[in-house]
């Protein structure tokens, strides 16, 4: 949920605020509750750190005159223990000498037990923080021990949750300790100096050589290298790879926002996940399913666990799976999934969807799931994060970092991504070619430029968001694979705009929620396209006249050539045609646009919304 950033180099500039500075910006988006930095000086540590943005601790250093060092760590805050004030953001001190200083994201749960025992041995406390109880316990014993990742190891087998910690001490000034429990922590490999970060953007900026740390390990790092141990203190190694974007990638590229740059980047998002998926005879490759086609046979039932945006993309999946493979499934939200004794066994395949890779629900529920015998795949966006790490498979989306908090061109992804997935099971359980599965691979191969047609052709949809921008309340109707669409632009409208927004199945519409229609309400109607099966096309138009008659302004999303929603639509938005199993790739963009245009035609910080974090690290 926190940004973190550590880094160790030259001593004696001002290289490490600088380095420390740089990736607490890029890490703003994991929260922004407050933010500090902790510098090791001569026989000290001294630092900084204030409640708000990134903006209220710079001008704070401003003000400081601060020491020449080699050695910092920084933090951005998301509040769980403790309000967003100066006193309880990070770094926290240690020690009567407060020659330690340590940073942490994630929750400590048995705090309050240490923190009994510390008061009643007359230690004092000067925030409400779980983290503040980390930062004494490891002063004591690094002065018990004289050394900082012995003293680390000590003190995190006490500790019970999710945790990432950063310690710095004045007694050893060339090295930074970072130790991870359920929590993501990545170490940054330099040339005369390393880096430590929550997430590689934190030092993407002065390198790409990176090392993945396993669960319960801890990495000490100095200019000259790095050493890491399990908890248990024996030696162990992390995974060295390259990041394959560079700093540029996690800059705004000239527009005003990083969701409106993300939403832009969305046809090469979708086609970044399809390539590589075939082989020369056109049939799907996924080499990281960790599972055989025989073990894929087997299964009988699927269930997909996620949360807000991807849950919405697995109910998509839903819909695609059960068509082409015949599959039953079953989409559970992540943190309701392990509370309700779920019926699965060694036949069902769990799947989770999650754009970070470490949202704690959805990692609660994946551990669940294999404790019961189930094979996992996990759909991510995050390579090296813990819930691919700890699934039988994997299936990468390769949509680049999302800075945004509010999900774009992840939630595409994660869909297409699921498409490939039931394609593949559609092809292994067929037991080998299938014509079915290339036709939709060459329908999903064209996506990515439709998408482009939509991107190029919002004008009127961002004139009717800045006409509505004093909307007090918003409905969106979808049927089939248009009643999540019309969830997740609830959603976004929710998240950016604050206002009152659901998202109804069409076919709902007279079992209640057309109590809410009143005149001007605004409701966006995602209408399948006129050859979808069932008849759904017809019966849609037909909640569309029965809203209209009610003074409804009915907002139509429909494809290219559908002329019978003209007549009762106030504003029809076009897509290009597309399979209807396809079509919320293409769908759930105006949605995206409109949001985005509302909420900016407001004033408000569309990147950053009020009490949201981009990776929600906590249970």
């Amino acid at each position: 949920m926190c940004g973190i950033v550590g880094y160790v180099g030259p001593t004696r500039s001002d290289r490490a605020l600088g380095v420390v500075m740089d990736g607490l910006t890029r890490l703003e988006y994991r929260g922004y509750d407050s933010a500090g930095v902790a510098l090791v000086g001569d026989d000290e540590v001294v630092g900084q750190k204030r409640a708000g943005k990134l903006s209220n601790l710079v001008g704070a250093l401003e003000a400081q005159e601060l020491p020449l060092t080699g050695t910092a760590i920084g933090h951005t805050r998301w509040a769980t223990h403790g309000g967003p004030t100066d006193a309880n953001a990070h770094p926290h001190r240690g020690g009567p000498d407060r020659k330690l200083a340590l940073v942490h994201n994630g929750i400590i749960e048995n705090f309050y037990a240490l923190k009994k025992q510390l008061l009643a041995e007359g230690v004092t406390f000067s925030s409400e923080t779980d983290t503040e109880v980390v930062a004494h316990l490891v002063a004591r014993a690094c002065e018990r021990t004289g050394d900082l990742t012995e003293a680390m190891r000590e003190v995190v087998n006490t500790l019970q949750g999710a945790f990432t910690l950063l310690a710095v001490h004045a007694d050893q000034p060339h090295v930074v300790v970072g130790a991870r429990r359920n929590s993501p922590l990545v170490v940054g490999i330099g040339e005369g100096e390393n880096f430590l970060g929550s997430d590689v953007a934190a030092f993407i900026g002065y390198t790409r050589q990176a090392l993945e740390l396993g669960q319960d390990q801890i990495v000490t790092i100095s200019p000259d290298g790095y050493e890491v141990i399990n908890f248990d203190g024996t030696p162990s190694e992390g995974r060295a790879y390259e990041v394959t974007w560079d700093a540029a990638a996690a800059e705004k590229g000239g527009y005003d926002t990083f969701m409106e740059k993300e939403i832009h980047e969305q046809p090469h998002a979708v086609a970044d996940t399809l390539l590589g998926r075939t082989n020369e005879n056109g049939d799907l490759v996924l080499d990281e399913m960790g599972m055989s086609e025989e073990e894929l046979r087997a299964i009988d039932k699927m269930v997909i666990v996620a949360c807000g945006t991807a849950a919405y993309a697995g109910m998509v999946a839903k819909y695609a799976i059960e068509r082409w493979a015949r599959i039953p499934v079953e989409v559970e939200l992540a943190h309701e999934f392990r509370y309700r004794d779920p019926v699965i066994d060694e036949k069902t395949l769990v799947v989770s969807i999650s754009q970070s890779g470490e949202t704690m629900d959805t990692l609660m529920a994946v551990r669940h799931a294999k404790e019961l015998g189930a094979r996992t795949i996990s759909i991510c966006n995050t390579h090296g994060s813990t819930i691919p790490r700890e699934s039988d498979g994997v299936l990468y989306t390769h949509a680049g970092p999302e800075i945004a908090v509010a999900s774009t061109k992840a939630f595409l992804a994660q869909i297409t991504a699921s498409y490939i997935l039931g394609l593949y099971l559609v092809q292994v359980r067929g037991g080998g070619h299938d014509d079915g599965v290339v036709e939709v691979m060459r329908e999903l191969h064209q996506v990515p430029e439709k998408i482009q047609t939509v991107l190029d052709g919002m004008d009127r949809v961002k004139e009717i968001a800045r006409f509505m921008a004093d909307s007090r309340a918003v409905l969106f109707l979808g049927r089939h694979v248009g009643f999540p669409v019309a969830m997740e632009g609830a959603l976004k409208l929710k998240e950016l705009a604050y206002i009152h927004a659901e998202g109804f199945a069409a076919g709902e519409l007279k079992h209640g929620p057309i109590a809410l229609i009143e005149p001007g309400q605004p409701v966006f109607i995602v209408v399948p396209s006129p050859d979808s099966e069932h008849g759904l096309h017809g019966k849609v138009v037909s909640n569309i006249q029965e809203i209209r008659a009610r003074g409804a302004r009915t907002l139509v999303i429909a494809e290219e050539g559908d002329e019978d929603v003209v007549p009762f639509a106030d504003e029809v938005i076009r897509v290009p045609r597309t399979p209807a199993l396809l079509a919320p790739l293409l769908t759930v963009v105006p949605l995206q646009i409109f949001a985005l245009e509302l909420s900016t035609a407001k004033g408000l910080d569309v990147d950053q919304p009020r009490n949201l974090a981009k990776s929600v690290t906590v249970e």
